[in-house]
């Protein structure tokens, strides 16, 4: 009799410990906005021409999402030197390549 006691005792502190986990988070601690997620207008099209600003500027977050609203694009991405990248073209998608320092290089759409 014993042991059905201490196995719900422990039953449900593991229970009470996944509701736990399961909560919802203060406000703001949730994951950031992915970038390409804002609610800014845009037209879908990338073009390319408006985003070209951002070249030697660091490539933060902040540059990026206005990059990407400039050109008028639905997403953005950031390539970073020799890094592997999905060769599918996508007029509606900003690439910003930076450097090893983090500096935006090149803007380019697709």
């Amino acid at each position: 009799m014993r042991y059905f006691s201490r196995a719900g005792g422990v039953a449900g502190m593991a229970a009470l410990a996944l509701l736990a986990g399961c909560s919802a988070l203060g406000p703001g601690a949730g994951p950031a906005q992915p970038i390409g997620a804002s609610t800014a207008p845009v037209g879908g099209t990338c073009d390319a021409q408006g985003a070209q600003w951002a070249i030697g500027k660091s490539g933060t977050a902040r540059v990026v999402e206005e990059a990407r609203v400039r050109a008028g694009a639905r997403m953005a991405r950031v390539v970073r030197q020799g890094q592997p990248v999905t060769q599918v073209f996508d007029a509606q998608r900003l690439s910003l390549e930076v450097d090893g320092g983090g500096k935006v290089t090149a803007a380019r759409c697709g």
